[in-house]
């Protein structure tokens, strides 16, 4: 008798289908459409850069489109720009009331304008290009310390603005630590906090690592030698949840400001050298969970009384407030914050050496990230226990740009891709999703996670995203095609706290199982 086959289980389903549906994808644009008309646009300024080409369909991928706004550009074959093409449909195209759609073209214009039928031969197109990151980080693929010395669960890290050598924690054990992540080794331990350390934070110049406690208290220490600097600054009256430093080019020389955020319902600006306060945001209702300060002198506050309130750094009052959201707003986040976060810091290591030129780079770098069609534009979005989250542009309007739905519980943690096109967003739904930072629009569902996903962070070139999550894995994902590239399992138990170093080289992660683990390529 012969044997008979188990029917097929479903990954090999799933298997056979995809690639049945990428034999069926090779070749599909047909040969005889001829050419059809495209001038390029630069997103930035909105000018065009030259006239409008002729390219016949079947070549035009977005690898030719690069080829041909490099050498329309005068780029030579080492200065290559890898470029992002959209195209702005307008309201008759796709009978919309409403603004128009952004369309990205994936892979080449026949399978996005032509196929839907949005476009013709016939037509004229006007793409809009963004550069994207000159480097690439590569995913991280192993781990390669794994770091004990907390006594307690590690509840923060972060990375120095400046290199991926050093990285800081705050954990449950009342106590931070300054980790040597080239050899595997502690540095430093800073004492001091009577309480649950849960937010570390350095300052954009990496000068100074600033810590928030259950103590009610903020603590200032400089990463070089782990010494306290001055006394802590008190006067919040419940825990401290969340730390903004003022950004470099807004600075006063040598009068950095600190914002610390409370369950006490106010956010403090402290003046970090006198250790005075030098004001108190108070306004709202319940426990502010979040604050962030802009490049263009404001401080963004996220409170459990549903409310997002938006600030004058300079003169501490309220512009506006904005409400939307149905229940407590436990996260937000910047377009910029990025290039704040690193200030002159970039991914080559070279740091200027006078005041007046790192102050003139990190309001350059701003200013490059900042600037759509001109305008120096930051975006914010929300997130928040009633299972959505809001785009907003405060500048210009109090109402939301776009409300994102999809997550089936509460969304925990959202964040900016560094060259503020994408956003991620991570819920208690064991879901991470991927938005069009510009108009909200829903790219991917990132699948893999079987616990709640704690947190997220974009490498530094905007290609990859890693998630940490109550499942006690690191998932890194690959933002083009919304698939897990690599699975890094490793912690004993969840992993609370994940971080990838400014210039791409390491990603730090901690969690219940009390040990920090960098993880490297």
């Amino acid at each position: 008798m012969a044997t008979i086959l188990p029917p097929p289980s479903k990954r090999q389903r799933t298997a056979n289908a995809e690639r049945a549906r990428e034999q069926q994808d090779v070749g599909s644009i047909p040969d005889d459409l001829g050419s059809i008309r495209v001038q390029f646009f630069d997103q930035a300024t909105g000018k065009s850069t030259g006239g409008p080409v002729s390219i016949p369909v079947a070549d035009a991928t977005v690898k030719n489109l690069e080829l041909l706004v490099n050498s329309l550009q005068g780029n030579d074959a080492s200065e290559r720009v890898p470029y992002r093409f959209t195209y702005q449909s307008t309201v008759t195209e796709t009978d919309k009331s409403t603004a128009s759609n952004t369309i990205d073209i994936a892979n080449d214009l026949y399978q996005s304008l032509l196929l839907p039928g949005l476009k013709t031969t016939e037509d004229s197109i006007s793409l809009q290009y963004t550069p994207q990151a000159i480097f690439r980080v590569r995913a991280v693929s192993r781990c390669s310390s794994s770091i004990p010395g907390h006594g307690e669960a590690i509840l923060a890290t972060q990375f120095s603005p400046s290199s991926s050598s050093r990285m800081a924690s705050g954990s449950g054990d009342n106590s931070a630590r300054i980790w040597d992540c080239d050899t595997g080794t502690p540095m430093h331990t800073l004492k001091g906090h009577s309480s649950w350390v849960l937010v570390v934070s350095w300052s954009p110049d990496d000068s100074m690592v600033a810590t928030g406690s259950m103590d009610n208290t903020v603590r200032l220490w400089d990463p070089q030698t782990g010494q306290p600097l001055g006394q802590p600054l008190k006067g919040h009256t419940k825990w401290v949840r969340s730390l903004a430093w003022e950004p470099y080019h807004l600075q006063v020389m040598g009068r950095p400001r600190l914002a610390s955020a409370s369950k006490d319902a106010t956010v403090r600006i402290w003046d970090v050298v006198s250790k005075r306060i030098e004001m108190v945001l108070s306004g709202h209702k319940g426990s502010v969970s979040c604050v962030r300060w802009g490049g263009t002198g404001r401080i963004y506050t996220s409170s459990q009384d549903k409310t997002v309130k938006v600030w004058d750094a300079s003169k501490g009052t309220l512009i506006t407030t904005l409400t939307a959201h149905a229940h407590w707003v436990n996260h937000l986040a910047l377009s910029t914050e990025f290039v704040l976060r690193t200030a002159y810091h970039d991914h080559t290591g070279n740091a200027p050496s006078t005041e007046e030129a790192k102050i003139g780079k990190a309001k350059e770098r701003f200013d490059q990230a900042a600037t759509i069609n001109n305008q120096v534009v930051e975006y914010l979005v929300t997130a928040s226990d009633d299972f959505t989250m809001y785009l907003w542009e405060p500048t210009s309007s109090t109402k939301p740009v776009a409300r994102l739905l999809g997550h089936q519980k509460q969304v925990n943690h959202v964040t900016f891709s560094p060259d503020g096109l994408f956003i991620a967003s991570a819920g208690f739904d064991n879901h991470v999703k991927l938005w069009n930072a510009r108009d909200g629009k829903f790219l991917f569902t990132l699948r893999g996670h079987v616990g709640p996903v704690y947190m997220t962070c974009f490498s530094p070139d905007s290609r990859l995203l890693v998630s940490a999550s109550k499942d006690t894995t690191l998932k890194v994902w690959d933002i083009r095609t919304g698939k897990l590239k690599e699975d890094l399992p490793g912690h004993q138990d969840e992993v609370y706290a994940v971080d990838w170093s400014p210039d791409g080289g390491k990603v730090g992660s901690g969690g219940k199982d009390k040990a920090v683990r960098v993880w490297r390529h």
